[in-house]
């Protein structure tokens, strides 16, 4: 394992431990003002963490994968194709493979409904589909265009949210 994948596994384990500690320590407060000080200073710290971790992660992940570059702030990768229309949501994350080898979309979506409205929208912008396929708790299919393949899925987790993942690569 490189030295640098075993930094963030720890970053992460330490990461884990302060956010236990921090849950047992302010669910056991009773308000006072220490409480609410050590509770806010935890917090602090739990933030600066993850902003830590988050960045550790995206920094190995574009390293194992020669240059991909991930986000996971709600933004997708400067590079994604504008050609490539995206059904309207919350843009969760990306990615982008090196030298434009390939980029992942996820949008959390209302419902997995919105597949046929995806499903319009690519063909709409001259995408022609192929095993395609839908139900009212998901849907899939590819997508060509002039100059990308769309692998589209909208599916909904047990948790009733709902996730438009677009794979695109050049033809």
């Amino acid at each position: 394992m490189p030295i640098r994948s075993k930094s963030l596994i720890r970053s992460v384990a330490a990461l884990t431990l302060v956010v236990g500690l921090g849950a047992g320590l302010t669910a056991c407060g009773s308000g006072s003002p220490i409480d609410n000080i050590v509770g806010g200073a935890i917090d602090s710290s739990v933030e600066g963490l993850t902003g830590t971790v988050q960045q550790a992660v995206e920094d190995a992940a574009g390293e194992a994968l020669g240059g991909a570059g991930i986000t996971t702030d709600g933004t997708l990768p400067e590079s994604f194709p504008a050609e490539v229309p995206l059904v309207e949501g919350t843009v969760r994350g990306g990615g982008a493979g090196p030298e434009g080898s390939g980029w992942v979309a996820q949008i959390t979506v209302s419902g997995a409904d919105r597949f046929t409205a995806a499903q319009q929208q690519l063909e709409q912008a001259g995408y022609t589909a192929s095993g395609v396929d839908s139900d009212t708790d998901s849907g899939f299919g590819t997508f060509t265009g002039p100059a990308y393949r769309v692998v589209l899925t909208v599916s909904t987790d047990t948790d009733g949210v709902s996730t438009a993942t677009y794979v695109v690569t050049p033809v």
